[in-house]
């Protein structure tokens, strides 16, 4: 219809031109033979006038060849946008087919199981679940599983009918995009906020040293139950990330994230009041294959984490095997691109040298780690290979840093890693991390013990020494579907026990000594949407004292999480 009235519009526009710039011709024809030797005279008269009539006339036939050959562009462009419609008319009616097969499998019409055992009945499977995650995304989309008995036509039409959802999704979400009201700055930079509302329910059976999110066992109190139920927000968190500009080749940007696991208000139900708490902020400089990171950070020579939304504020398994740390560091990363599967990373930085100690006032205070007038040392070597489509990852770190615990008592506290990632087939992956290390109370190490002592800490003669520890952690994951994984992980350290017994005295600076602490968890995560998450878990805890007893503690949980 557009196209008509613009062939109309031209046409009409060149005959108003024509009439406009052409009165002495249009004169001319109405005149009798006498007004025609009377133009011959006054064409004698003036002989400039002939050569502008015969410009014009070049001109007009010059505008109607271009008109023509714009109608027959324009005809040519029609044809084609028809063309176009109608076979989107027929993608669509061989998708709607392909539809109400599903549905009518679906309704339990078909007897026969889908070809994928984990496939929803009656529904396609996404790329991610239909074909190994090493294959080409666009074979995956185009070759989806389909339940049995849906008869497949020819390759082309399932490929232009993937290529059309796929094009859907793509114009759905850049809508969505644009829909969002974005975060004005200050800057002409791009800035997001990220986080997560997470809802935490549980009920305890035994005594924790922290009921949101329990690390050790502690013994009952006298008079006290033994059970608990409770409920807390505390770890929901909040992040800004900020994209800023091109610097001498490297992409920069930054963020920062909060929780609000800080402490407690002073005031009624005060416990349901959480403090916000800084986790990490960065600013990144990052080439095609060296980044440059430098802030608050976590502990690089231990990357990896189990699994759990029971447990955010504190990675899960922390003072059982798992080293962690918020700290600030300035590292910098290299890639190597060995093959086309396999690549090197190198990491190498230096840290705040942390001990774990809690602050004596409210005025800033140097550490014994600071004291000592260095920073610690840290680096990390990690090989990757392609497996099932995902990495297998081998990494080894080391860290030093040197304790003051004033008097001239200095301390060397060191740790090994090895970290693993390994993909188990299609569904499953271990990952796992060990350790080997002395005076690393400050990352979890050792249950949070990392001293030894004669005697008070305040006495000059008393004798400081660090404490030898071992642990780590493993985790099997399990993904059936995209949206669905179980999770299983243990974790287990073991300050030196006789360490321990020989420095009893210890117990007057980090409280009751724990040779051992060992915790197990079992839990589902279920995406209900991309943003929506549910899970239920269960942990049991088992902290060691030093005549091999124990205390024992259970907590089942219920989490409920919107990412944002």
């Amino acid at each position: 219809m557009r196209t008509t009235r613009l062939v109309k519009f031209l046409a009409l526009l060149l005959m108003a031109g024509t009439w406009f710039l052409s009165p002495p011709q249009l004169h001319a024809q109405e005149q009798s033979g006498s007004a025609a030797n009377a133009t011959s005279v006054s064409a004698q008269a003036s002989p400039a006038a002939t050569p502008d009539v015969r410009q014009l006339a070049d001109q007009l036939r010059k505008l109607q060849e271009q008109v023509n050959a714009l109608s027959v562009e324009v005809n040519q462009l029609k044809n084609s946008n028809e063309e176009a419609h109608a076979e989107t008319r027929q993608l669509r009616q061989a998708l709607y087919r392909v539809t109400d097969q599903n549905a009518l499998n679906a309704s339990g019409a078909g007897t026969t199981a889908p070809s994928d055992p984990y496939a929803i009945t009656g529904t396609s499977m996404s790329a991610a679940n239909s074909a190994p995650s090493n294959a080409n995304p666009s074979a995956a989309s185009a070759g989806a599983a389909q339940p049995e008995g849906v008869p497949q036509e020819n390759g082309s039409l399932e490929s232009r009918v993937a290529a059309l959802e796929e094009n859907q999704s793509l114009t759905d979400s850049h809508v969505q995009e644009q829909s969002q009201t974005k975060i004005e700055s200050g800057s002409k930079y791009r800035v997001r906020l990220t986080g997560i509302i997470l809802m935490n329910t549980f009920e305890t059976v035994g005594s924790v040293n922290n009921l949101d999110f329990p690390e050790t066992a502690a013994p009952a109190e006298a008079g006290g139950t033994t059970t608990s139920f409770a409920g807390s927000l505390r770890q929901s968190q909040i992040g800004v990330q900020a994209f800023g500009p091109e610097i001498a080749g490297a992409q920069t940007s930054a963020n920062i994230n909060f929780d609000f696991s800080g402490g407690f208000a002073n005031e009624p139900n005060g416990t349901l009041m959480g403090i916000p708490r800084l986790r990490t902020g960065v600013f990144r400089m990052d080439w095609e294959d060296t980044s440059i990171i430098a802030g608050q950070d976590t502990l690089f020579i231990a990357p990896l984490s189990p699994t759990s939304l029971s447990s955010l504020a504190i990675p899960a398994l922390s003072y059982s095997g798992n080293l962690w740390a918020w700290t600030p560091q300035i590292r910098i990363e290299h890639r190597v691109e060995l093959t086309d599967q396999s690549n090197l990373l190198l990491q190498a930085g230096i840290l705040d040298s942390v001990t774990g100690t809690p602050p004596l006032s409210t005025e800033r205070e140097p550490t014994a780690g600071e004291q000592s007038g260095q920073p610690a040392y840290a680096a990390r070597v990690a090989w990757s290979h392609k497996a099932f489509g995902r990495d297998f990852t081998l990494g080894a770190g080391g860290y030093y840093g040197r304790q003051n615990w004033y008097f001239s008592r200095n301390v060397d506290g060191w740790a090994g890693t090895v970290d693993l990632t390994v993909p188990l087939g299609r569904y499953f992956d271990f990952t796992g991390a060990f350790y080997r290390g002395r005076a690393v109370g400050g990352f979890g190490g050792g249950v949070g013990q990392g001293l030894l002592l004669t005697g008070m800490i305040g006495d000059p003669t008393t004798d400081v020494k660090g404490l030898d520890s071992m642990g780590g952690w493993a985790q099997l994951k399990y993904r059936p579907r995209t949206n669905l994984e179980f999770n299983f992980a243990f974790g287990d350290d073991n300050p030196f026990a006789s360490e321990l017994r020989a420095y009893p005295q210890s117990y007057y600076y980090y409280g009751p000594l724990h040779p051992r602490n060992m915790t197990g968890f079992a839990n589902f995560i279920w995406h209900a949407k991309s943003n929506i998450l549910f899970s239920v878990e269960y942990r049991r805890l088992q902290t060691y004292h030093l005549d091999d007893d124990f205390d024992p503690a259970n907590q089942v949980g219920l989490s409920v999480g919107y990412i944002f």
